[in-house]
């Protein structure tokens, strides 16, 4: 088969009845049962029947997230036995992506990722933070605004000294993501309209993930990473916050806290993946976002969904006539 990568998705493509589409795949019902002793409750009905409002809380979002990528990915690997040059995940994708590498089991995982997104939402109530998507714009001139309207609100007066905004999600050429105070947001939502953004979109989240305001969730993150066990990465991962490859368990789980409060590089993520000779990334696990992604950072590259059988066979398709 084809030199590929796997890249996994975070937040936002999660769905009621996502896996629904799987059947009864043994290893499918094998991956979410393990995650539901890990969890102490049952992750495949929650998925299954949802509600939607319950999927879209943080502290569930990111369990049955993991759990999803990884049933795609074992499912893959039970199929096909045909395993990735190299992996990476976009924010909570990471963990996804460190456990396709053995770095975590799942059962190690799952609990974690809850206890991150459980720290997460507790560093800033909700409604008190904000992210917004911002269309249109170079990265460049996002960062510079966001710093004018940093200063310039915390020149109002002391008051005004928590307000801040940063740009955290660097999702391709032509989409970055900021967060911070909800004001802050607000405030530079206007200003990088005013600077030639097409547009500015407010999303749908319950904190502001990525920015300095989560430090205190990652101080906490430090606390339990250090209590857990991890192995020797057996295939290579890009993270998003030094676009590095680790093979250290200490440097793995000092980047894991700092992604936690610094921004995801995903445009450069995906040049490191293309500079190791990969050229076709498969998104394993719910949702397109990722695929759609890779093509715009570059036109050159192939991005892959696999998120249910009738998708998985496509890949398998799509890298064997390009090995042949």
């Amino acid at each position: 088969m084809n030199h590929f990568a796997f890249i996994f998705p975070g937040q936002g493509s999660q769905s009621v009845g996502m896996l629904d589409a799987w059947g009864d795949h043994p290893v499918v019902r094998q991956t979410l049962q393990e995650a539901s002793d890990a969890l102490g409750e049952d992750v495949a009905l929650l998925i299954k029947d949802g509600p939607k409002e319950a999927l879209a809380l943080t502290t569930n979002t990111q369990p049955v997230m993991l759990v999803a990528a990884v049933a795609a990915y074992r499912a893959w690997m039970a199929e096909t036995g045909a395993a990735p040059a190299v992996v990476a995940g976009h924010s909570l994708g990471e963990y996804s992506a460190l456990v396709a590498s053995g770095v975590l089991t799942l059962a190690q995982a799952a609990p974690l990722v809850r206890f991150r997104a459980q720290a997460m939402q507790n560093a800033v109530p909700v409604g008190v933070g904000a992210m917004a998507a911002i269309l249109g714009l170079d990265a460049t001139k996002v960062i510079a605004g966001c710093a004018d309207v940093t200063s310039a609100m915390r020149a109002l007066g002391p008051e005004f000294s928590g307000e801040v905004v940063e740009a955290v999600n660097f999702n391709d050429p032509g989409q970055t993501v900021i967060a911070g105070s909800k004001a802050a947001v607000e405030k530079a939502c206007e200003v990088l309209k005013a600077s030639g953004a097409k547009r500015a979109l407010p999303l749908p989240v319950s904190a502001p993930f990525h920015s300095s305001l989560m430090q205190p969730a990652a101080m906490q993150l430090r606390e339990k990473l250090a209590q857990t066990v991890f192995a020797a990465p057996q295939i290579p991962v890009v993270n998003n916050i030094d676009v590095a490859v680790e093979t250290d368990p200490d440097r793995i789980r000092d980047a894991l806290v700092r992604q936690a409060f610094g921004p995801v590089r995903w445009v450069e993520c995906v040049a490191a993946i293309k500079a190791r000779g990969v050229t076709t990334l498969v998104e394993c696990g719910p949702g397109k976002v990722l695929a759609g992604m890779v093509k715009r950072i570059d036109a050159g590259l192939v991005g892959l969904p696999l998120f249910d059988p009738a998708s998985m066979a496509e890949v398998q398709s799509q890298l064997s006539g390009a090995a042949a």
